[in-house]
């Protein structure tokens, strides 16, 4: 059957400009959270990360030994998410929120890579103080490229990864301005 004559044909999308494995993407997203210590303290940033995230946390270990603050190599003093694909994005839109959608310049390196810091797990919408976890703070470390970047990481011929390939801090802080709304302070 034919549509009918007064029904009108909605266009084809347009399609879109540019070359779509030029665009800048968010490859991972790492969420860490370092108390210093193990035991309870860690414990309660473990869940803090795991309300945040929606995913189970992993323990970060300290690599060295600092008498100063009683820490021991391979003792348990943070915990840390990683995130990927629409996890990440979802997570960054929260937490660029939650930052007033301010970030510094001088964070991004010349990689196009970038990090910043949240204060305090109540600064997401929804969160509500918890008098038994306390007052927790997180790093959020942001690992920005193309399409492609997977030839340095692959297992069987990885290569260093092309020039044409990376992204630079001006195609970084654009990425950020148009996708999610990002202020940069300079």
């Amino acid at each position: 059957m034919s549509a009918p004559p007064s029904a009108v044909p909605t266009p084809a999308p347009a399609p879109p400009t540019g070359n779509p494995y030029r665009s800048v993407r968010v490859i991972k997203v790492v969420v860490n959270s370092g108390v210093g210590e193990s035991g309870e303290a860690r414990t309660k940033a473990e869940k803090v990360l795991q309300m945040l995230t929606h995913q189970k946390p992993i323990a970060t270990r300290a690599h060295s030994t600092n008498r100063d603050f009683g820490i021991r190599e391979g003792q348990e003093i943070g915990a840390k998410v990683t995130l990927r694909g629409s996890a990440a994005v979802e997570f960054l839109q929260r937490a660029f929120e939650a930052r007033d959608r301010q970030l510094d310049g001088d964070s991004i390196d010349r990689s196009g890579n970038f990090s910043f810091g949240v204060a305090d797990y109540t600064d997401f919408s929804g969160m509500k103080y918890d008098p038994q976890i306390g007052i927790h703070g997180m790093d959020v470390s942001v690992e920005v490229g193309r399409a492609g970047y997977r030839v340095r990481n692959r297992r069987l011929q990885s290569r260093p990864l092309p020039h044409g390939l990376r992204s630079t801090r001006e195609e970084t802080r654009a990425f950020l301005t148009s996708a999610f709304g990002v202020t940069l302070l300079d």
